[in-house]
């Protein structure tokens, strides 16, 4: 019963980790639509482009943030938490 208990912990640590992961296609989906607004702005307006070029950085920067804090949680789902839900579930048990 307890190898089927911590056959259960690892894969949904694993499944989350997983489905964390999916949250790195929207920045790189946004970064992608930034730097093409920012060339179309500066084809229009090459005069703007140390403006324009800085905006988009700083924005891309922003953006980043979040697809590396789905693969610090996704580090951690597969490395740190199933040795401590299995420590709990241990621990309850009483073995």
């Amino acid at each position: 019963m307890l190898e089927i208990a911590i056959g259960i912990i690892l894969g949904c640590c694993t499944l989350g980790a997983g489905i964390a992961m999916i949250a790195g296609i929207g920045p790189g989906i946004g970064e992608g639509n930034a730097v093409a607004k920012a060339c179309e702005a500066i084809g229009r307006q090459p005069e703007s482009r140390s403006a324009v070029t800085t905006t988009m950085l700083m924005g891309c920067a922003v953006a980043e943030t979040t697809g590396l804090y789905a693969l610090v949680i996704a580090i951690l789902l597969i490395f740190v938490a199933p040795a401590r839900l299995v420590e709990v579930l241990v621990s309850a048990i009483g073995r």
